[in-house]
């Protein structure tokens, strides 16, 4: 009986412990942005060049051009821009990528809140969300190595 109750006990914890993901639309977006909440744009520096990107956006590719991660050389670059106890945004080209990337901070790295944008840069840009170019920020991040 006292192991059952642990075990209850346990998973009960782990149920309200678990992270919020939670999908949003573009004015959702447009709203956690002004509320400076910060933006990891997971896709590769070719879709970005190509798009553009949400202004202020943190570039760390996720999945390379294999489709191979490295979550935990990942998540030490995302860590200093967005702790687990802080909400951020994650957006890809479509929202298929976030999805998997959303789990991963809400299950395996602690994060509390987790914003994905449901139909990623191409929904944003075709509800004419504003996009700059790309340039300036991944000059940035080469130089930091966080690309």
């Amino acid at each position: 009986m006292r192991q059952f109750l642990i075990a209850s006990s346990i998973a009960f914890f782990c149920l309200f412990a678990r992270a919020e993901v939670i999908d949003i639309d573009n004015r959702e977006l447009a709203r956690l942005i002004q509320e400076g909440v910060p933006v990891i744009d997971i896709r590769l520096q070719s879709e970005w060049e190509q798009t553009g990107i949400v202004a202020d956006s943190h570039l760390f590719t996720f999945f390379d051009e294999r489709g191979r991660a490295d979550p935990a050389g990942w998540l030490a670059k995302v860590k200093p821009v967005a702790g687990p106890g802080q909400p951020v945004i994650v957006i890809c080209r479509t929202g298929n990528r976030t999805k998997a990337v959303s789990q991963f901070l809400s299950q395996q790295a602690g994060y509390s809140k987790v914003y994905n944008v449901r139909a990623g840069i191409m929904g944003w840009l075709r509800a004419s969300g504003p996009a700059v170019p790309a340039t300036q920020s991944i000059a940035a991040c080469r130089t930091a190595k966080t690309c």
